[in-house]
């Protein structure tokens, strides 16, 4: 048996420039870090007793005999590239927070997949390999209108700055560990109680790439800032802060779908109540926001935002990793 553990990821700047549909051709970078919240896969082998060959166990189960009979699309696709296809196997996923909200959940689940299937069969991919493996499985096979940071905060794990070009994906890691400490303290995480499916969204933002040249242009100019910030020793939570707030204004312009009254009221009450900064994880329209304030005024928040479910986090530096493995 393998259980394999990989962390869900919080994104500040330049999501939006990670599709591939733009990078190829302008350059992209986004700066985000992974979280100790997790997906976890576990895979065994099972007795050839059972009648089928595939047991798929998420928010539904599925038992059947032949790769190409299983619907979910991720552990199918996963499956074709890396299993041996003579044993009968079980795979179960379980997750520390809901999918939908925003925090890569979908990559996570296939960076995870890809690494626990490949140990199992004696092959361990590299970081990078698992990332462009997932990125390839979503974009490439899957079709999926998805970005490319996902799967590599994912599989690296940390606190990163990370580009974007045609032929290449360079992970930097932020090396000013005091920083990077100050942001952990200052972060609070806010569900807006809506989980919503990210294709759409994505989908209208990468018809609108054309349209939206500029804002993209000036999220790419706004990331290289917030990592001339992050390297500093000057550096405030404050600035972060009113940085991250320029962020969401612009993503806000991507797409009509980005937001709504219920995330702009959540928004206001956060930024009223002491907040220097704020914005809405992933896609758009649902899933968390993340708040960026000083310790002092993080109370103050969530007293105001009580209604809704809020979370502290800390973050991890390991990416996804086999926590157990027994074959």
């Amino acid at each position: 048996m393998i259980l394999c553990r990989t962390p869900f990821r919080v994104s500040f700047f330049g999501g939006g420039t990670d599709f591939p549909q733009w990078y190829s051709e302008n350059g992209g970078a986004v700066i985000s870090t992974s979280i100790n919240k997790y997906s976890y896969i576990t895979v065994r082998t099972l007795p050839d007793i059972f009648n089928y060959r595939y047991r798929l166990r998420y928010f539904k189960t599925e038992e059947v005999k032949n790769i190409n009979e299983i619907k979910h699309p991720t552990f199918r696709e996963a499956l074709k590239k890396h299993f041996l296809k003579n044993k009968t196997i079980e795979i179960v996923h379980n997750a520390d927070l809901p999918a939908m909200t925003g925090l890569g959940s979908s990559s996570s689940t296939a960076v995870g997949t890809i690494h626990a299937l490949s140990f199992f069969n004696k092959k361990k991919l590299n970081k990078l390999d698992l990332a462009l493996d997932a990125i390839d499985i979503e974009q490439n096979i899957l079709k999926e209108n998805v970005g490319s940071q996902d799967q590599v905060a994912a599989s690296f794990g940390g606190f990163n700055y990370i580009q974007f070009n045609r032929n290449r994906i360079k992970v930097n890691k932020i090396l000013n560990i005091k920083n990077v400490e100050k942001i952990e303290k200052s972060i609070l995480l806010v569900f807006s109680g809506i989980q919503r499916k990210a294709n759409n969204i994505e989908r209208d933002k990468i018809k609108n790439l054309k349209k939206n040249y500029n804002y993209l242009n000036l999220m790419n100019q706004l990331t290289l800032e917030a990592r001339s910030i992050l390297l500093s020793n000057k550096f405030t939570i404050e600035e972060f802060g009113k940085l991250l707030d320029h962020q969401w204004e612009i993503k806000k312009k991507l797409s009509s779908m980005v937001s709504n009254p219920k995330i702009n009221d959540i928004y206001e009450l956060g930024i009223q109540n002491g907040a220097y900064g704020a914005k809405l994880l992933g896609a758009g329209h649902g899933g968390f926001i993340v708040f960026i304030c000083n310790e002092n005024v993080k109370n103050k928040i969530k007293e105001k935002l009580k209604n809704f479910f809020n979370i502290s986090i800390k973050f991890e530096n390991s990416g996804s990793k086999i926590i157990y493995k027994d074959n």
